[in-house]
């Protein structure tokens, strides 16, 4: 019997130093391993504003459709900016008949004799040669103009990628600078993992990394690309009269910020279905070197 309950408290006594092994491994897993699952795929956003203004006539585009650089989004309305073209062509036209004849008159005061025209009539002549030519000049500059304004009427896409959140309609009138659509850069998906300060330690430049998206299908391989230098210091405000407004209050559990760590995807597959705004778990492999 005496031996029956020796075994048994040595048996209790295992197991419970077992769990208190697993429990400080899982506590240091937890606490120390550098991977976090407050990841986000995040990529570059454009908002795409039309350089002109106009009425909008034709939308080439549908919502979430793919397009390749340079395809056209939407039309603008070209016959204002048409007849601006010609009118800045005739005003060429008209400017270079002005210079052509100056500087012919020009050279002709030049080649008389000093006793018919003066040295004044032949620096006026030379003058306002000069200053023909240099209104010819900005009539080419602003025919260059028109024929951009023109061009621009057409509104493309600036890179490959997606267009979403596709509000715009034949018969809207776009307003020049006013973003009227965005497309998602397919070739600038990224991760950003939200680590504890407690494990930056643990992370470096170039380390590689395992990425598990929440929606499933096989984890994505990436490393460490940068490590940001700053977050807000929600404690540090300012008050109504411009002085540091700070807390009161002071919780003596304090929580491990959160840093932002920019992670680079290393084997984009067209199977991998990335959504800027997904959620991820980050684990930090090893250090490429």
């Amino acid at each position: 019997m005496r031996t029956s309950a020796y075994l048994r408290y040595i048996i209790t006594g295992v197991l419970l130093l077992i769990a208190i092994l697993f429990g400080k491994y899982l506590w240091d897993d937890n606490m120390y391993s550098p991977w976090t699952r407050d990841g986000r795929v995040k990529a570059d956003t454009i908002h795409i504003a039309p350089d002109v203004s106009g009425i909008v006539t034709k939308v080439a585009v549908r919502d979430n459709q793919f397009v390749h650089k340079g395809d056209v989004l939407f039309s603008i309305d070209r016959s204002r900016y048409s007849h601006a073209l010609a009118q800045t062509e005739a005003e060429v036209a008209a400017q270079q008949a002005e210079r052509n004849m100056r500087s012919k008159e020009s050279a002709r005061r030049n080649g008389l004799d000093a006793s018919i025209v003066t040295s004044e009539n032949r620096e006026a002549a030379a003058s306002l040669s000069s200053i023909a030519g240099a209104k010819y000049l900005a009539a080419v500059a602003a025919r260059e103009t028109a024929q951009l304004n023109l061009e621009r009427t057409d509104v493309r896409a600036p890179v490959d990628g997606y267009v979403t959140n596709l509000h715009v309609y034949a018969g809207d009138f776009a307003t020049a600078g006013v973003p009227q659509l965005a497309v998602i850069d397919s070739n600038s998906y990224y991760v950003s993992g939200y680590f504890e300060e407690t494990k930056l330690p643990y992370l470096s430049l170039n380390d590689e990394v395992e990425i598990h998206l929440m929606s499933g299908g096989p984890s994505l391989k990436g490393h460490i690309e940068s490590i940001s230098r700053g977050i807000t210091d929600r404690d540090a405000t300012t008050g109504k009269e411009l002085l540091a407004d700070v807390n009161p209050t002071f919780n003596w559990v304090r929580l491990a910020q959160r840093i932002p760590v920019r992670i680079r995807i290393d084997d984009l597959k067209k199977e991998h279905l990335l959504v800027a705004g997904m959620t991820c778990t980050v684990i930090v492999k090893h250090s490429k070197g």
